[in-house]
């Protein structure tokens, strides 16, 4: 058996003899069990954000995005659709055109993105989800879906066949302009249904059909300027991209979620390294009273060690006795503060007990990722601060 695992063990589960030296364990087992369990509670507080941030745009971004490296658009071939289809781990894609336009509404202008999308775009997206009110567009018309903070603008509503909407995009070409008519390609469109995600986002596109869409911008059937894909769960996504690099002969730059959207994942992710490093200080400081309780216990069994000692017990195994005690303790303190901290998240999923609004609760997310960097803080911490206490063990001190 290992001896000084043995003796840390027996020191761990007996008290000693002077009263003040069990106050100071119990300070620092509390002090390890709170830390582990408050940092365990906010990682997963701002798991919950991050994915409640993160689910508003998810609404309107594909799992991946093919755009051209060349200009704003590209031609598609039907064969190159063909091979799209083909690719294991894609289950739907959708050719959608983006560009900057106006819009005019009882004298009122506001400038956007109009995305021009087919039929397949409610299958690659969940439209259903983000609609507010009224309904998603039907091919071949001349109907158009846009944001709830664009109406507030306009002072838009639905079916309105009094006021008409307009959208009007720039002609492409050269020369002297001697009207507005020549300087504008122009059609009147017709808002049938309103889509809300948030403040950002409800004034950022109006969709329409991709006819509609090529025919405003003058472009070709086959022309578009992206290609939005859904892909299947746990697929190997580096695959599918190379596969689509390969087919468009690397003219196209894809995307995946978190590369749409990298400013805000940067955001997030440098939110949540803030949090733990803060976090992680709290615990060290916390700690300090493991290793005074550890300086304090080594005192109180020096009779002990120095009879160990002198029969022949070296000076490291003196040191791994206080060295293993002090990571067990952390260990045990861990496990104790993470299953507390479990708990209080477990609830909080289900009973909604701490609320942001009347109607939301505050978001939290259990994940194992969150309960092995706990784990790993708290015991690294846990064996430094250990290291540090068990070099006080010394012939010297023992003499």
């Amino acid at each position: 058996m290992n001896f000084p695992l043995y003796i840390a063990k027996r020191y761990i589960r007996s008290n000693s003899k002077n009263n003040a030296i069990n106050i100071i364990n119990r300070i620092a087992s509390m002090g390890i069990i709170v830390g582990a369990m408050a940092l365990f509670v906010v990682l997963s507080v701002f798991s919950g954000l991050k994915v409640f941030s993160l689910s508003f745009s998810n609404d309107i971004d594909p799992d991946l995005k093919i755009t051209s490296t060349l200009g704003k658009s590209f031609f598609v071939t039907p064969n190159q659709e063909e091979q799209i289809k083909k690719i294991d781990g894609v289950v739907f894609y959708s050719k959608i055109i983006e560009e900057r336009v106006l819009f005019t509404f009882d004298n009122k202008q506001e400038v956007t993105y109009l995305k021009g999308v087919d039929s397949n775009y409610s299958k690659v997206n969940n439209v259903n989800k983000i609609i507010y009110n009224g309904q998603w567009l039907e091919d071949n018309t001349y109907q158009v879906v846009v944001g709830f903070g664009l109406v507030q603008k306009l002072s838009l509503g639905l079916l309105d066949f009094n006021k008409h909407l307009e959208v009007l995009v720039p002609k492409a070409g050269k020369g002297n302009i001697e009207n507005a008519e020549e300087a504008f390609n122009s059609s009147e469109i017709f808002p049938i249904g309103i889509y809300a995600i948030n403040e950002d986002l409800d004034s950022k596109y109006v969709f329409a059909n991709l006819d509609l869409a090529q025919e405003l911008l003058e472009y070709k059937p086959n022309q578009i300027s992206g290609i939005e894909l859904k892909e299947k769960p746990n697929v190997d996504e580096n695959a599918i991209i190379e596969k689509l690099n390969t087919i468009f002969k690397g003219k196209v730059t894809v995307k995946n979620r978190a590369q749409l959207n990298e400013s805000l994942y940067k955001m997030l992710n440098t939110e949540n390294i803030a949090v733990y490093l803060i976090f992680t200080l709290v615990i060290i400081v916390a700690l300090f009273n493991l290793i005074g309780a550890l300086i304090m216990m080594i005192l109180d069994k020096k009779g002990n060690l120095k009879t160990l000692f002198n029969l022949g017990t070296e000076i490291k195994n003196l040191r791994k006795i206080f060295l293993l005690q002090g990571t067990l303790l952390s260990f045990f303190g861990g496990l104790i503060g993470l299953a507390i901290g479990i708990i209080i998240v477990l609830l909080q999923q289900h009973f909604e007990w701490i609320m942001i609004t009347p109607t939301l609760a505050y978001p939290v997310v259990f994940s194992i990722e969150n309960v092995l960097i706990v784990m790993a803080t708290i015991i690294t911490l846990g064996f430094i601060a250990s290291l540090i206490a068990s070099s006080r063990v010394s012939e010297k001190l023992l003499d």
